[in-house]
């Protein structure tokens, strides 16, 4: 009996220790928290403590931070792949308008030089626009977006920003055919400016040259002379540009001298022209009209 008595009580005894230090450790646990809340004793063991368990935390916390930063990286790649593509297709863009205004900037100078040119002119002017180029090399001439409707005739003069550039060979109703100065076929009289000598000047096929042919070797011309209109014929108004005298070769075993021009007016890279109707050509056609409405009357 003694033996199983005697296990009964070191079990009650070590039940009543086990709560004897559970009450001990509470109390103690206690004491620690009501001297750390007010004196704050713990903090450097707390921060110790904080020091090891770091690496821990980083740990545990690392695969969520990686997917997290995998994550971020694909979504910002995936933006500035969008946006890298959005501006390529905005710089595309930018730079279309650019040339668009790079050309209008260009179309711009040229009318507002074209109408300064207008400006010195006494007759009444229509802007008109070149829309095809005869594509034949022995052939100077040229289409513009004008014709009856707008009232361009048969032989009326054509200029730009710096010079004469030709005249209306055909008339249809909203287009007309228009012959370069530079043309084989066609010929202007002009006069010297510097001493108002008067004298012919015919094209070669060549835009960039002009031939005078009908100058004697005593003729006063010179090297830069400016070659203008004369206005002779009523068809070109006078005292316009033609071109500058590039070459004299006198010939003494001959009669005339070989005299080129360069002409003054962009005969190749015109875009718009001037339509000119000088005096003559007005009065001629109000002649016409009253004509007509006289006869008109008439019957």
């Amino acid at each position: 009996m003694s033996p199983s008595g005697g296990s009964g009580s070191d079990f009650i005894r070590g039940g009543a220790s086990l709560s004897l230090r559970f009450i001990l450790v509470c109390i103690v646990s206690f004491l620690l928290m009501l001297l750390d809340q007010r004196q704050s004793h713990l903090d450097t063991i707390r921060r110790g403590f904080s020091v090891l368990i770091y690496p821990i935390q980083l740990a545990a916390d690392l695969p969520v931070r990686g997917w997290r930063w995998m994550d971020s990286a694909i979504a910002e790649r995936g933006e500035l792949l969008a946006e890298n593509e959005a501006l390529k297709l905005e710089r595309l863009g930018a730079g279309a308008r650019l040339q668009r205004l790079s050309a209008l900037e260009a179309e711009n100078r040229r009318l507002r030089a074209m109408l300064d040119s207008s400006a010195r002119v006494a007759d009444r002017v229509l802007v008109a626009e070149i829309l095809s180029v005869d594509l034949d090399p022995y052939r100077q001439r040229f289409t513009i977006n004008r014709g009856v409707s707008d009232g361009v005739y048969v032989g009326q003069a054509l200029l730009d920003a710096d010079g004469l550039i030709g005249q209306i060979m055909r008339v249809d109703p909203f287009t007309s055919e228009a012959v370069l100065i530079s043309d084989a076929d066609h010929a202007l009289p002009v006069a010297i400016n510097r001493n108002g000598l008067r004298t012919i000047v015919i094209g070669t096929g060549d835009s960039g040259r002009l031939r005078m042919p009908y100058l004697p070797n005593a003729a006063d011309v010179e090297v830069g002379d400016l070659v203008i209109s004369s206005g002779l014929g009523g068809v070109f108004p006078s005292g316009y540009p033609v071109g500058y005298v590039s070459q004299v070769e006198r010939r003494p075993g001959q009669g005339f001298s070989e005299i080129f021009v360069d002409p003054a007016a962009k005969l190749d890279r015109a875009r718009e022209v001037l339509l000119v109707w000088t005096a003559d050509a007005e009065l001629t056609d109000r002649g016409g009209e009253e004509s007509e409405t006289s006869l008109a009357e008439a019957h």
